[in-house]
Order: C-alpha cells, then sequence, then structure tokens
C-alpha cells in the first residue's frame, strides 16, 4: 500500500476510484473524467494534489542555493513571486520540473512532481553544500488543493475574510500570498497546470478536510466538481504543458523540450557545461503538437513517421481525443528538421497509419476560446 492523501477518507465518501501514483493513493476520477474536464473548462474543478513534493530552503544563501542548482536564476525573484524552472544534471538531462515560490528574502518553498521528491530533495541538499542554507522536506506536512477554472477566483472570495478579497483578486499569474480562511493559515499560490485560472492552496495536513468541504460548498452553486488526475492530464495536454515522464526525463534536455528560454547559461550552475553546448549546436530532436485529421488518438510510445509512412521521424510522447476541441492532439519528439508547421504526419496507430497535422501549441488556450 502507497501513501495516502489526509483526504483520503473525503476521496471515498464521493465515491473516488483511486490509482497509485508515484507511490500514493490518489483519485483518479470520481464518475466521468469527460464530465469532469468540461467542468474545469466551463466552471472550475477541485483537485487533491497532496502527493505533490515541498520542499523549503531557508537562509542568507537561499537564492544562491537555488541559481546554484537550477537553470534559473532566483536571485531576481521578488517576495511573494514564483517562478517555473528545471533541475538539471551535470549532463543536462532533465531530473525534474519544479515551481519556486520566494516567501521571504531568505526563504524559498520548492513544489515538485511527485515522483521525483526525493530526487529533487537529495540534489538541493548537495548542492546547497558551502552554502549558509537549510533544506528541509515539508511534504509530509503539508496537503495541496488546487481550484482550477473560470468561477475559481469568485468561488475563493466567498471563503476568505471580506478584508482579503482584494488580495485574492489582485494575486497575479506565479504570484503566491499567505492569508487565513478561517482560522486555517493558507499560503495561496495562482499558477496552475490546466490552461485555466486557478488557485493552489497549501494548508496543514490536519485542516485539509475542512478545507476541501469548505471550497466544494462555496463552489456549489457555481458547478464546482471534484477533479482526479484523469481530466487533469487532458487538460493539461490541451494546454501543452510537459509531464514529467512524458516529455520531461533524464533523457531529454531543456532545449528538447522547447523550454530553452528558462535557462540562463549567465551564471553557474549544475548542468551549464553540457547545456551550453546543447545551446550552441542545437538539439537533435524537437518537440511538435500534433492535431489528428482523423478520429483515432495517438497514445505515449506510438511511433512517428513521414507523410507516406516510409521513415519514422519520431515518437508521441502524450496523446488523446480533447474533449475540449473534439479531435484528437498529441505531443511528440521529432527529429529536428524533419518537419514543419502545417506538415501532414503518419502515426501507426495499432498497425494502422493515421494521419495528423503539425500545428502550434498550447492546443487550447483561453485567449482562444
Amino acid at each position: 500500500m502507497g501513501a495516502s492523501s489526509p483526504l483520503l477518507d473525503v476521496h471515498r465518501v464521493l465515491g473516488a476510484r483511486f490509482t497509485d501514483f508515484a507511490g500514493w493513493q490518489m483519485p483518479v476520477r470520481y464518475g466521468s473524467e469527460l464530465t469532469e474536464h468540461h467542468a474545469v473548462r466551463s466552471a472550475a474543478g477541485l483537485f487533491d494534489l497532496s502527493h505533490m513534493g515541498e520542499i523549503e530552503i531557508v537562509g542568507p544563501d537561499a537564492a544562491a542555493v537555488l541559481d546554484y542548482a537550477l537553470v534559473g536564476a532566483f536571485g531576481p525573484v521578488k517576495v511573494g513571486k514564483a517562478k517555473y524552472s528545471l533541475l538539471c544534471a551535470e549532463n543536462g538531462g532533465v531530473l525534474d520540473d519544479l515551481v519556486a515560490y520566494r516567501l521571504a528574502a531568505d526563504r524559498f518553498l520548492v513544489v515538485a512532481n511527485a515522483a521525483n521528491t526525493a530526487v529533487v530533495h537529495a540534489a538541493l541538499t548537495r548542492r546547497a553544500a558551502g552554502f549558509d542554507a537549510t533544506i528541509t522536506d515539508r511534504s509530509a506536512e503539508m496537503a495541496l488543493i488546487a481550484l482550477q477554472g473560470p468561477v475559481a477566483e469568485r468561488v475563493l472570495c466567498k471563503t476568505v475574510d471580506p478584508t482579503d478579497v482584494g488580495t485574492v483578486t489582485g494575486l497575479k499569474y506565479y504570484a503566491a500570498t499567505e492569508l487565513r480562511i478561517g482560522t486555517m493559515p493558507i499560503l495561496l499560490a495562482r499558477t496552475g497546470y490546466t490552461g485555466e485560472d486557478g488557485f493552489e492552496l497549501y494548508v496543514a495536513n490536519d485542516r485539509a478536510i475542512d478545507l476541501w468541504w469548505l471550497l466544494l460548498d462555496a463552489g456549489a452553486d457555481h458547478g464546482v466538481a471534484p477533479a482526479g488526475l484523469a481530466c487533469r492530464d487532458t487538460l493539461r495536454l490541451e494546454a501543452g504543458m510537459p509531464l514529467y515522464g512524458n516529455e520531461l526525463s533524464p533523457e531529454t534536455t531543456p532545449y528538447d523540450a522547447g523550454l530553452g528560454k528558462a535557462v540562463r547559461l549567465d551564471k553557474d550552475f549544475v548542468g551549464r557545461d553540457a547545456l551550453a553546448q546543447y545551446a550552441k549546436w542545437g538539439p537533435l530532436r524537437n518537440l511538435v503538437g500534433l492535431q489528428g485529421i482523423g478520429r483515432r488518438a495517438a497514445r505515449q510510445g506510438y511511433g512517428v513517421y513521414t507523410k507516406d509512412g516510409a521513415h519514422r521521424i519520431g515518437t508521441v510522447t502524450s496523446g488523446a481525443l480533447s474533449p475540449t476541441l473534439g479531435h484528437p492532439v498529441a505531443l511528440c519528439y521529432v527529429a529536428t528538421g524533419s518537419v514543419g508547421l502545417g506538415s501532414v504526419v503518419s502515426v501507426d496507430i495499432r498497425g494502422g497509419d493515421e494521419r495528423f497535422r503539425v500545428v502550434e501549441t498550447p492546443f487550447y488556450s483561453r485567449s482562444r476560446s
């Protein structure tokens, strides 16, 4: 039996089906993942993300540790702001993609993918040697609840003190603040992984159940529904967001995945020399989006070929029938220079050739809707 969220009993009451995810028993769906997907796009979904890792860096050199450990620059990050970054190995391979919140001049909270929390904690601890900072894994102490969708702000404002409504509405994208909901201290962030507006609420484990029901009750008249990991995957795919283990791995570099802008080569960090070479010569493969011309969805691991099927040029990393758009979408790595926007490729789907067109990502965004 794997680890379990402090909300496990709540999910059982709500009739969730569970899956083992990175050693955690987590809700994959409560009813129909299609219904949950549409709820997030039209109203809001409430997600339990307590399996994610939270690692605290505290000390005068906290920013310097992250500057050395990650590919981005953290000295310029202002208190109350967040930054997306990557933890890379010496050879430039991605060990995790993560978000770091600067909560004070000498305090950061790094949020890591569940499967990589131990790797991130160990790497940060090693890379902090010689710096005046302490690395502490807070994952076992904290629950994480996300409220994602067009009505998220309206619903959240119903739960906070009237004096904090302006704090919620004024919170910018990739920012965080500490406040209270009732008597519960909350770290409130506005980032998200669905392509919609929304919030992440970090709370002590023993208050997670109270917070969950409070948010669900506040959203009852607005169409807010519990949402599982299955629809979270189709939502992030539509939004063109990479998933570790699919688009990102130790065998991929930030440049392969189109994340070269996150890399600051003008500073010293682990993996810099290798990534400088990748930046100079360019990657051998690129991550591209595919839109299905037919109705069959491509899945992870399926081969991508030239239009005539004669030459394999890549591999699908994620794929699904898009519930929002009504046609298949996929992300795949292809050999650099093998295709361009608008090119038609062939994907081998269980022995049959299906045509897909190379398109820009994200497939869906609020600005396009």
